[in-house]
């Protein structure tokens, strides 16, 4: 059985390890700098990750991340002090495919929901059909399709911001 709660201050580094060796792909903008911003971001409160747990054992993750600590360039969306971003999401390889992504997506959004929060944003590459289909599941639309050579190389190098009203 898998069970969502969200990380402690302690599981910081499994939390980092776990990114480091699932989430890295050719569809994933992923830097040790913005990896490092990320996590300073929950150390300080203004991020929450919520984790999935499997015989006590964290095999995924998800970060909310308060709007007013969210990438600039989302204030074209919505409003940033009523918005929350879901920043890295990444599962052990081992659990793909069993919705474990899905059901992270759907614990962030109902956290934000509970936090007074009225939309949820979150990226991805244009191509990449995994994340397209777990965001779809979770209730994301596309607001937003641009290329974006910065942080795509692989394929059309586009992102996609999609959003979910609260």
């Amino acid at each position: 059985m898998i069970t969502y709660r969200l990380a402690l201050a302690t599981e910081a580094d499994v939390l980092k390890k776990l990114l480091w060796q699932h989430g890295q792909n050719e569809w994933n903008y992923l830097t040790e700098a913005g990896v490092n911003a990320e996590f300073e971001l929950l150390k300080c409160g203004a991020a929450s990750a919520v984790v999935a747990v499997q015989n006590d054992e964290i095999i995924g993750f998800a970060v909310l991340i308060d709007g007013a600590h969210s990438p600039d360039y989302l204030v074209k969306y919505t409003n940033h002090r009523a918005m929350y971003f879901i920043g890295d999401v990444v599962v052990a390889s081992q659990h793909g495919g069993k919705g474990v992504a899905t059901a992270l997506l759907q614990a962030c959004i109902e956290q934000a929901k509970q936090a007074g929060g009225e939309a949820v944003l979150i990226e991805r590459h244009e191509e990449n059909l995994a994340s397209a289909g777990m965001m779809r599941k979770a209730g994301f639309h596309i607001v937003d399709t641009f290329f974006d050579p910065d942080k795509r190389s692989a394929g059309s190098q586009k992102s996609c911001i999609l959003a979910i009203a609260l």
